[in-house]
């Protein structure tokens, strides 16, 4: 039997060493771990080299790519073979058939648009796979005798994968060995309870270990073991399905029905009733199809995200997810474990009380021994080894282990048994005081001052019966306290903080004594730090569960399914929850909350749950991440309403010109060089800026508020501009007089929503508008830009007409957008 890493919360820490098998009748040597002999199985020692090579050989080897994002040619058909690229494409090819070069400029620059997409994702990619094969799982298995780590895709049929608290069944096979071996196959089954795993047992990819120990032989491996393909598949890196992605998707259905009968109707306006220049007439129909389509929108949401990844991966933050920058980014309460998160790894001992007249060196050759017993110990058990290294004063030779109970985060504590030297066998229990002793116990008082001042508090003591025997921790008699002192992280206080800064609840909860977490949390300076709940007290039913954790910050004696009911229950009522963990026990809250955020050094099982993963172990990182989701977030709605005002405007002209039956005021080359200077350049910067804003529900509502009026301000004061003109100027040249003096208008009208669009300013965005306005100018007094573009101001007072027009219209667009804000919000 082997003992397993336990601490006082519950909670297991991962990233020690394998598990060295221990007899159960072997001395307990310090230094050197027993090796368990064969235990009657053909292949408890492994396969060997010869036997490795030859099912290599025979392809029995498990080689299903661990694929962390979309293949290079998947990113190329993504961003090329899409539904508007098809129309844009045709559109291009006739004009560049019919009209001047300047007409077809519009395909170019969809050419370099979705080139930056491919460029921008594959930086993405190569990022993420990077960074997956940094926190890759690597299985132990024994080959030649010898235990070693591989990564997954080396293991072979017939391996013998051992399996420790935290790991993850990376491919099915059969138990061969068992120490009270606990597998829990919810991901799986949707079962919650753990089961008991004895030799012969099957195991399924998927699963992860919970409790106890042991070993399994492979029996299908690659693409034969069904689970491991679908824990593949979940953990694939995607574009899709977030609520900035869907939305997007929602309004291109929407626009694709509003372009489909409008440019049939602008189409037979322009070629039949006017009875133009064909060329000229083709020209301008495009000029009136191609503005409709907000091309740019889904290739910059997508560089948005990318650029995202990559700046997250520089700081070792792997999302396995996309969407999860986006959802951390929602996300309003943030639940915590303490240890891992709020504190290092490491702890101290500050003194160890006997008990009940204990006698000392008695008490410190009993930890001495379970420390001695654990090959893989955890931070609490560590602190002892530390304290009372094997082979110190009063020796631990002639201990013997004769029976070992794992660690169980539902039972809080775990035990061994020993033959002592010259003296009578003893069985001990190590774990929580609160769950050891029966309530109203004096020594609870006592620890309870202690939990006060923050430090952790272990109880040993003594089984009279057998250590498994039913109700056997009832009947266990006080020893001795151990206290512990725990390592706060620097960064921890910052991070809470910050927090605190945008309105995001953070939640404490722990397997450890609420008192105790409640007091370091109130050092590291949490709002509401005092208002502690043990979770043995918290209600069952749903709504009361909500109500206690909107009431309380911290929580204590916390289990498992407790704190996947604590996430329900928040859920319910509205919120949007990240949980984060780094332990086998916050498996079940991770996989339901809305994020899950596991540590880089936590266990296997969190890594394959999580969406987001801290390579470097750092808290203080998940700022950087909500930063980066609201800079997606909020930059995306901001030019989602550029782009679409553009949309609006182009349908409603097209629509006006068919219902008043004249040429369509516009070349391509005029929408171009409008795009590119009012939306295109400036939509590409301001998504890629700092924006701190929380980030709101209902990103469509919220961008069609006001897309469509200021589209609609915006068609009708450019239309009113063309109309004026049109009796203005008569003889040669008046269309291309009209379309000047309409270009202006829809110009002016489009830096302005663009001004609005930009604010709050800076001085980076007060030059970002200013140069677009220059760069226009520049188009109207050089003479070559002038024929290149067809646009040459015809007299004084229809441009100044133009410029009046665009005017009001611009102050129409403040009173709308301050009416839209008022009334749903900003």
């Amino acid at each position: 039997m082997t003992q397993r890493a336990l601490d006082s919360s519950g909670e297991q820490t991962p990233g020690s060493p394998r598990p060295t098998k221990i007899d159960a009748g072997a001395e307990l040597d310090p230094v050197h771990p027993v090796e368990l002999p064969p235990s009657g199985h053909p292949d408890a020692t492994g396969l060997t080299t010869a036997e490795v090579a030859e099912r290599v050989a025979r392809g029995e080897v498990n080689d299903v790519p661990v694929r962390s994002s979309r293949s290079l040619t998947e990113i190329v058909r993504a961003n090329v073979f899409t539904r508007f690229n098809l129309i844009i494409g045709v559109l291009w090819v006739i004009m560049l058939f019919v009209a001047p070069i300047q007409d077809s400029l519009f395909g170019f620059v969809i050419v370099a648009n979705t080139g930056i997409g491919i460029i921008q994702e594959w930086r993405a990619k190569k990022t993420l796979d990077s960074l997956a094969v940094i926190g890759e799982a690597k299985p132990t298995v024994r080959r030649d005798g010898v235990a070693a780590e591989i990564s997954t895709h080396e293991i072979v049929l017939g391996d013998v994968v051992e399996l420790g608290p935290g790991d993850k069944v990376v491919v099915d096979g059969t138990v061969a060995e068992a120490d009270s071996l606990e597998i829990d196959e919810s991901l799986l089954t949707g079962e919650a309870d753990p089961v008991l795993k004895r030799a012969g047992d099957p195991v399924m990819s998927g699963s992860f270990v919970v409790a106890g120990g042991g070993a399994f032989t492979a029996t299908k491996v690659g693409r034969e073991a069904y689970a491991a393909q679908l824990a593949e598949e979940a953990s694939r890196f995607t574009l899709v399905h977030s609520e900035l992605r869907s939305g997007i998707s929602t309004i291109l259905k929407y626009v694709t029905w509003m372009m489909v009968p409008t440019a049939i109707g602008l189409i037979i306006s322009q070629l039949v009733v006017k009875d133009n220049n064909f060329k000229d007439s083709v020209a301008r129909t495009v000029g009136g199809i191609v503005p409709m389509i907000p091309e740019g929108l889904v290739l910059l949401t997508s560089v948005a995200f990318a650029i995202g990844v990559v700046r997250l991966g520089r700081k070792q933050c792997l999302v396995q997810e996309l969407p999860a920058i986006e959802g951390l980014a929602r996300v309003d309460v943030v639940c915590l474990d303490k240890t891992g998160t709020l504190t290092e790894g490491g702890m101290d001992i500050t003194e160890v009380r006997p008990l009940g007249g204990s006698d000392e060196a008695y008490v410190h050759q009993v930890l001495r021994s379970l420390g001695s017993s654990d090959p893989r110990p955890n931070a609490s058990l560590q602190a002892i080894i530390d304290a009372y290294p094997a082979g110190g004063e009063g020796g631990g030779k002639g201990w013997t282990v004769t029976d070992a109970m794992p660690f169980s985060s539902a039972r809080k504590y775990s035990g061994a048994a020993f033959t002592e030297t010259d003296g009578p066998p003893s069985a001990w229990l190590l774990g929580a005081p609160d769950v050891l002793l029966p309530d109203g116990d004096g020594t609870l008082t006592e620890i309870e001052h202690l939990n006060e001042q923050g430090l952790r508090v272990l109880l040993l003591a003594r089984v009279r019966g057998e250590l498994d025997a039913p109700g056997a921790a009832d009947g266990a008699e006080p020893t001795a306290l151990v206290v512990l002192e725990q390592r706060l992280r620097p960064d921890a206080g910052e991070t809470l903080a910050y927090f605190a800064q945008q309105n995001v609840a953070t939640k404490v909860i722990s397997g450890d004594n609420a008192v105790s977490v409640g007091a370091v949390a109130g050092k590291l300076g949490l709002a509401g730090a005092e208002n502690t709940l043990d979770a043995r007290r918290m209600p069952t039913d749903p709504d009361e569960m909500a109500t206690a954790m909107e009431e309380n910050a911290v929580f204590g004696r916390v289990t498992p399914q407790q704190k996947r009911d604590m996430v329900a229950a928040l859920q319910s009522r509205g919120h949007t929850v990240a949980m984060t963990g780094d332990g086998v026990n916050d498996v079940l809250a991770l996989k339901d909350a809305d994020i899950g955020v596991s540590m880089g050094s936590g266990s296997e099982a969190t890594r394959a749950v999580a969406q987001i993963v801290l390579l470097n172990n750092s808290f203080a990182t998940l700022p950087s991440v909500v930063a980066e989701g609201r800079r997606v977030i909020g930059n995306i709605t901001r030019v989602a309403t550029l782009f679409l005002t553009k949309t609006v405007y182009s349908v409603l002209l097209a629509i006006l010109v068919v219902c008043f039956q004249v040429e369509y005021p516009f070349l391509p080359r005029h929408l171009t060089l409008l795009s590119t200077l009012t939306i295109g350049v400036p939509a590409f910067f301001l998504a890629l800026a700092p924006n701190k804003e929380r980030a709101q529900p209902h990103f469509v509502r919220r961008v069609m508020r006001y897309a469509i009026p200021s589209g609609v301000i915006a068609a009708a004061a450019t239309f009113t501009t063309y109309l004026v003109a049109r009796h203005h100027y008569s003889g040669p040249g008046a269309l291309e007089a009209e379309t000047s003096a309409a270009t202006l208008t829809l110009f002016l009208v489009s830096m302005w929503v663009l001004a609005i669009i930009a604010r709050p300013y800076t001085w980076w965005r007060i030059g970002l508008v200013a140069a677009m306005g220059l760069g226009f100018l520049i188009v109207l007094v050089v003479p070559w830009l002038q024929d290149f573009f067809a646009l040459k101001l015809v007299g004084t007072t229809m441009p100044w007409g133009a410029v009046g027009i665009a005017v009001a219209a611009a102050a129409l667009l403040e009173f709308s957008w301050r009416l839209v804000g008022r009334r749903f919000g900003a």
